[in-house]
Formats: C-alpha cells, structure tokens, sequence
C-alpha cells in the first residue's frame, strides 16, 4: 500500500511541477522551504541534543490553534524544546513570530525519505498534529521509530467525509499508528472512528481555538483607532478572511451602506496574498475608493475601503468593528472562523456557506450570536444592524459569552499529552 501511495504522490508532483513552478515564479510560493520539505534539517535544529516534542500546524488558523497548547507544553516540560512545523508560508511566518525562527521549519513531504531524516534528526519523543493531517508515510515513519502521535483539536468536515470514507480500508491502517485522537465534537467523534480510527482512542477534547487570547493588536490598529476618530468616520465594517467572488458582493452592499452613512469605512483583508493585487484592481474597475494599508499615510478613510494587504493583522483590526463580516461564506468554500471577531465583542455575519465551522457556527446561531445570511439578503443585513446600535451591541455581548463558555480544551488536551508520555516512558503497547 505505502509503495503504490509513494509513486501515485510522485506522480502528482511530477505532473503538477509545471503549476508550481509557475506558482514559485509568480507569487514565490512553494520556494521557500523547499530544501527542509524534500528532508533537509537546518543545522540549529540539528545540533540540539535536548529532549523534542514536535507540534505541526498546517497554517495560520492551526498556529493560532496551538498557540496556548505549546506555551503550556513548554511550562509543563522545561527539560523539553518544543518545535513547531507548518506547510503555508503564512503559517510559517506568524510561527516564526509566535515561537521563534529557530524553533519553527517546513513540515516534510510525504515521502519516507523525507520524513525518515526529520525523525532521525529530531528523536521527538511526541509529535502533536493539528486537526487533520493524516500523512500515511509520516506516520509509519512515526511510528516504526517509536514516537508517541497524538491529533488534536481534530474535525471531519462534511467536504472531506465522503472521501475519507472511500477509503476508510487504507486509512484503518494509516491511523492504527495514532495513540490518542482529540475530537472538536461528538460529531467529529464518531466520523473519525468512522473512517477507521479506534475507537478506544478517539475522545472529545472541545476545540482549542476558544482558548486563543486575543491578539495583540498591531500597531496599525492605534493609528486607525486615531485617524478615524479625530475625521469623525464610521461606522467601520471589517470584512475578513474574503475570497474569489465575494469582494464584489460586499463593496455592492458597502455602496448601499454609503447612501446612509456617507462617512462608514470598510476594512477589506483578502484571504490569500496572492489575491491583494487583484482586489485592488476591482477596486479601482467599480470606481471605489481605497487605499492599500501598507501604503496608507493616515488619509481620511471617510467614505472608503481599506485593503488590508498584510499578513497577521486582521485579528486585531476587529476591534476597530462596528460589524463584522467573516468571508469564504457567501460562495461555496465552507466558511472561515468566526472566533476573532467573537473575541472582541463584536457582531457577526457570515454567509450560508459555513460546512467548514458548522459546528461553532450553530452554536452560535443557537445563541444569537451571529447573523447567517445569502448574497441578496446581504445588504439589508448591513442596513438593518447599523440602523440599530442597541441590537447591534448586544449580539456582540452574546458572542464574547459564548466564547467564553467554552473554554477549556487546552487544558485537557494537555493533560491527555503528559498521560501520553508517562504511559511512553513505559514502553509501546501499540498494536
């Protein structure tokens, strides 16, 4: 089974080589890290003879995930260093900036070449997954070196369920290697035992992300707070995480929102990067105007979009919200967390796209704490929530209570990892 996954996987890269080369030269993606994918261990990380636990996160939303999880792993065991890896170069940016360059690389490929000298170099007594990462030959690699596996704050998304069930045969094997699975919900739960995990080791751990502080807020969070302030702008919408297709549906509900409240700002933050300059440009086609936050030099923003083209700082400029509006909703791409608006207090819209974040969504729905709307309802959403601060603020008030309801699974996730490594120190009874 390993060898024909290995060849299909080499096959893939093969064939897509022409697509990330393309990639590699337009945008820069996939270049960096490219040595520690293919194996390669940097030195720094290589000469250390402590103790490792190793922690992989796949992107930004996975960092912030585990953020809490390793400062109390490191607090838990100091004897240890604890390592992360992740596959976006976003997520390996905020990690760099979370816990250290010297601590953060690329997770490998799956190839067990690549895989077999990260485990070689590394000797990790534990290595800690994010949600869903179920890398066949990385975990064998794992496994057959006697590294403790633990999945946390892990989900089975309605996208990915049917998938995973075609091949629940093969995956019975790949997962019989995981000591402990940590599921978000029930639900998650029992897909995962579902789509071959035992049973006996699949428990509900709540999900990590309530746990995230808030952020702190960037610089640029002070100098908006200010200049919109002292020009008497507002209401300001934050409209984060947008994707293909969605930008023009929100500048057409913005326009509607001009006609009301001439002096209302919108904050736009593009999910990916690579999309900023294109957004810009649709900005520029529907005549709107905008200026790009790395550009912005405290202008008035009366009346205008600001194009958030950075990195890392969307968080934090939820604060500066007089409503929310979380992307990836009003087209089918499954939705985005609405936790970092939620943190702040503030009210929330989201598209009817939301299988991604179900769950949080419909606890949130169950508790007023978030508005779901369509694309044509969209406007007199807006409309109607700025026209009432009253109802406004209160829905903001219910979405921090609901955060704050449900915190905990840091906790316990830890306390199912040091069970991990005491019963390790024992020896292997994985079968």
């Amino acid at each position: 089974m390993y060898l024909i996954y290995s060849a299909l996987l080499a096959l893939v890269l093969i064939l897509g080589f022409p697509y990330w080369l393309l990639e590699m030269l337009r945008h820069g993606k996939y270049r960096k890290g490219l040595a520690e994918r293919l194996g390669q261990v940097p030195a720094p990380i290589r000469s250390s003879r402590q103790r490792t636990l190793w922690v992989h996160a796949v992107s930004v939303g996975e960092v912030l995930a585990i953020s809490e999880l390793v400062r109390g792993l490191r607090a838990d065991f100091p004897q240890h260093r604890v390592l992360i890896s992740t596959t976006t170069d976003t997520g390996q940016k905020l990690a760099s900036e979370r816990f250290g360059d010297e601590n953060v690389f690329y997770f490998p490929l799956d190839f067990a070449f690549s895989s077999r000298r990260w485990i070689s170099a590394l000797r990790p007594e534990l290595v800690v997954i994010a949600e869903t990462e179920f890398w066949p030959n990385f975990l064998r690699v794992a496994r057959a070196s006697g590294v403790r596996i633990a999945i946390v704050n892990a989900r089975i998304s309605d996208r990915s369920l049917p998938g995973y069930r075609r091949w629940s045969k093969l995956l019975r094997r790949v997962l019989a290697g995981v000591d402990l699975f940590l599921a978000q919900t029930s639900e998650d739960a029992n897909r995962l035992v579902a789509i071959g995990a035992p049973a006996g080791r699949v428990s509900v751990g709540g999900n990590l992300k309530y746990d995230v502080p808030v952020s702190q807020a960037p610089a640029i969070a002070g100098q908006l707070r200010t200049a919109l302030g002292k020009s008497h702008a507002g209401p300001v919408l934050v409209c984060g995480s947008t994707v293909e297709n969605e930008e023009l549906l929100l500048l057409g509900a913005f326009k509607n929102v001009l006609a009301s409240h001439p002096a209302a700002v919108m904050l736009l933050a593009p999910r990916h990067p690579q999309r900023f300059s294109e957004v810009a440009t649709l900005l520029e086609q529907l005549n709107v105007k905008f200026w790009r936050r790395s550009l912005w030099d405290g202008a008035d923003l009366k009346g205008g979009v600001l194009l958030i083209d950075t990195i890392g700082e969307l968080s934090g400029l939820y604060a500066l919200a007089d409503l929310a509006f979380v992307g990836g909703s009003l087209v089918p791409r499954g939705g985005h967390s609405i936790i970092e608006p939620a943190q702040h207090g503030v009210a929330i819209l989201v598209g009817n796209h939301t299988e991604n974040f179900r769950d949080i969504v419909g606890l949130f729905q169950s508790r007023d704490a978030v508005r779901v709307v369509g694309p044509a309802e969209l406007p007199l959403a807006f409309m109607e929530l700025l026209a009432n601060p009253a109802q406004r603020q209160e829905m903001g008030r219910r979405a921090a209570a609901t955060m704050a309801s449900q915190r905990g699974a840091t906790q316990f996730a830890l306390s199912r990892l040091k069970a991990l490594l005491a019963d390790g120190a024992g020896g292997d009874d994985r079968s």
